[in-house]
């Protein structure tokens, strides 16, 4: 496809010198002015046969042989390219991409993956089952193609280059996760990102232990070791199936399970300002409420009744997705 991309303009370069040179060689040889000369040329390379602008002399009669000769040539030339363009799926492939791209320039409080191996890829599943916005940046030009195929946006350059986090609107994300398969390319992305947006929210893979502190060091506000991780859970199968179980239920986001989600408390909702008994959010949701984050960032595990929903606070839930949403109604400005 990109090899008749480059033939189609290649066709149209000497289609234009051709008219280049005839207009040049029309005024030259006949003495007249470039609009006649272009005119001259139009209606030569298209063999239409309209009355020519001037005394044709004999050397003009030989540019004109040489000119639709050399028309007749590129005419077929360029239509060849332009079907072998349009039939070979160039044109769809390059309208897709600008589409892309447009949708790409509009993303706002979106989140940004840094690398499509498995750990990326799985992160953007679960982006894509709670509904969220996500692009997606990599490098590998066969794992971009099967991307894009499933719909996803995603942007083809190196993860760790300024411009490609650019090009993905770091400027107006809500999160980043650097999911590269080394840790010095996580920790400079994590680096250029942190200084493109002071706001960002990074979570970042350490491959080695001690590349965490790191990570933490250039601006993530989380790290996760996929080994750590996944050694945890294969010894909690084994001693704590049940609760392994349940966790796993809480883990994966749908809408027939059980949902650990983070809300956040607005000025001018009709819950601030109140206490939990008051605001009965149990009553109204059927949600539990796991833990209460104060805007000041301290934890309260299985907060009492008498805490008091503060504008900034963020309640941990856990329930269904329809009545986390109900939540979030609640927890939002009153209109």
């Amino acid at each position: 496809m990109r090899k008749n991309h480059h033939h189609l303009a290649r066709a149209l370069i000497f289609f234009a010198l051709l008219i280049v040179i005839g207009i040049i060689g029309y005024s030259l040889l006949l003495h007249i002015n470039l609009l006649d000369a272009a005119y001259m040329t139009i209606i030569t390379i298209l063999t239409v046969g309209y009355k020519e602008v001037a005394d044709m002399n004999a050397a003009a009669k030989l540019f004109s042989i040489m000119i639709i000769f050399g028309g007749i040539a590129l005419v077929g030339y360029t239509l060849t390219n332009l079907v072998e363009f349009i039939a070979g799926g160039q044109f769809q492939d390059n309208w897709r991409l600008k589409r892309m791209e447009n949708k790409i320039e509009s993303l706002k409080d979106h989140y940004i993956i840094c690398g499509a191996g498995e750990t990326g890829q799985n992160v953007a599943a679960q982006l894509e089952m709670g509904g969220d916005a996500f692009v997606i940046i990599d490098n590998r030009a066969d794992i971009i193609k099967e991307l894009r195929e499933k719909g996803y946006l995603v942007i083809h350059g190196e993860p760790t280059q300024e411009a490609a986090l650019k090009q993905a609107q770091i400027g107006r994300a809500r999160g980043l996760v650097s999911a590269l398969t080394t840790d010095a390319d996580n920790i400079y992305v994590v680096l250029t990102a942190r200084y493109l947006n002071k706001d960002l929210f990074i979570v970042a893979r350490a491959i080695e232990p001690h590349a965490q502190e790191k990570l933490t060091m250039a601006g993530a506000n989380r790290t996760v070791s996929p080994n750590a991780i996944g050694g945890r859970r294969m010894a909690a199968m084994m001693t704590k199936p049940s609760i392994f179980s349940f966790l796993d239920i809480i883990t994966y986001a749908g809408e027939d399970v059980l949902n650990l989600e983070e809300v956040e408390v607005t000025t001018g909702s009709e819950i601030t300002g109140l206490s939990l008994r008051d605001a009965k959010i149990p009553d109204k949701t059927g949600l539990i409420i796991m833990s209460l984050k104060k805007s000041t960032g301290k934890m309260i595990f299985n907060p009492g009744p008498d805490e008091i929903l503060e504008p900034g606070d963020s309640m941990i839930v856990l329930g269904t997705a329809d009545r986390v949403k109900l939540l979030s109604d609640i927890s939002s400005p009153k209109a």
